[in-house]
């Protein structure tokens, strides 16, 4: 039966070229917009979840990381006053506009935090030292984003809001949604940069100490501290996750996309397999008058579909993967682990049988007689 599937499918090979299209069109634009899809999240969330903090005191209402509002810093105080905290610190996020040394201007986005603390800073770090930005006038960028910002070298020396920068580091890798470039420095430059007062923060980052109840000690926060909210990491992730990709919409254009690519698939593997089935069907007669069941002749029909996703889905996800290691240079990051290529195999495999059940019920009304007639 296998052979005998496998002959069927290789006989029209230009069939079998416009079958197998369809499919690796789908696997690559389907596999490239759930890549996109969970690169995107990962990128609006990225600085919260390499925070290494178990908490985000931020002020009342804010719903996530980019409309931070400065609240007094003498709330940090508080909180390191609070049972189980074993330490926390003040942290800065704001829009801020860079100078580029042609004179241009971009926007980005000021990191400000402590740097003898391992909460808040730079991950990823390439060249430099995170120490380094305890000096005045201080910064690390990502190189992604050099170009943009008009950086060559660390030593070079720009300005954000009037104020003098110099660059002495740089990150790989760290990205970031609004398209704003990542600038991390310490807490009293990013005061500067960003235009605070000297007793405002944004953020208050909180670890708790081992064994520590993180869920109680957010209540002690929230009935002690007038004006704040508190927010455990994952939750705060997930709302700043949920706004960027559902609030304004980019999320559901990906999955759409993903979608249509998915549909597309099924209408021309469908429309294919079936043309093959209606190409073979005296054969498929000869079959049923030479006694074969409709179930064997749906296995053949189901093992030709199988076979098809096979090959289209090991071709498509060789092309999504080389397109998903070309953006690790880019600015867009398409992520591709283990788990979403196999749920992306099961896909392909499902789509492809799907598509052949529309032959299947012809097949079921062919008539043995057929063979024997002109």
């Amino acid at each position: 039966m296998a052979s005998l599937a496998v002959r069927n499918l290789f006989h029209d090979k230009v069939r079998l070229a416009v079958t197998l299209t369809g499919i690796i069109f789908s696997v690559v634009l389907v596999a490239v917009q759930i890549g996109l899809f969970l690169g995107f999240t990962t990128t609006t969330s990225n600085v919260i979840d390499n925070s290494h903090a178990d908490l985000w005191v931020t002020a009342k209402g804010v719903g996530y990381i980019e409309v931070g509002v400065p609240f007094s810093e003498k709330k940090l105080y508080h909180v390191r006053a609070i049972p189980g905290v074993a330490e926390a610190q003040k942290y800065i996020l704001r829009f801020g506009q860079w100078k580029r040394p042609d004179g241009g201007n971009t926007s980005c986005e000021i990191i400000g935090f402590d740097p003898d603390s391992d909460m808040g800073g730079p991950w990823s770090l390439s060249e430099g030292d995170v120490r380094s930005l305890k000096l005045p006038d201080t910064v690390i960028v990502d190189r992604l984003y050099a170009q943009k910002l008009g950086v060559t070298r660390v030593g070079q020396t720009v300005e954000i809001h009037d104020v003098r920068a110099r660059v002495v580091g740089f990150t790989d890798g760290v990205r970031t949604f609004t398209t704003s470039p990542l600038v991390f420095t310490s807490f009293k430059n990013a005061q500067r940069y960003a235009g605070l007062n000297n007793d405002q923060t944004v953020f208050l980052l909180v670890k708790a100490a081992p064994g520590a109840n993180v869920e109680r000690i957010r209540e002690q926060i929230l009935t002690s501290i007038p004006g704040v909210d508190a927010w455990p990491k994952a939750r705060f992730s997930s709302m700043t996750t949920r706004y960027w990709m559902f609030g304004t919409g980019a999320g559901v254009t990906v999955i759409l996309a993903a979608v249509l690519g998915l549909l597309v698939g099924v209408v021309v593997v469908a429309q294919t397999i079936y043309a093959a089935t209606m190409d073979h069907i005296r054969e498929f007669g000869t079959l049923k008058a030479m006694g074969a069941s409709n179930g064997y002749i749906y296995r053949i029909i189901m093992r030709q579909a199988t076979v098809s996703a096979v090959i289209g889905y090991g071709v498509g996800i060789v092309v999504a993967s080389l397109a998903a290691f070309s953006s690790r240079h880019g600015g867009a990051n398409i992520l591709l682990p283990i788990p979403v290529r196999a749920a992306l195999f099961g896909l392909t495999l499902a789509m492809c049988l799907s598509a052949a059940m529309v032959s299947i019920n012809k097949v079921t009304k062919i008539d043995p007689a057929l063979v024997f007639k002109g």
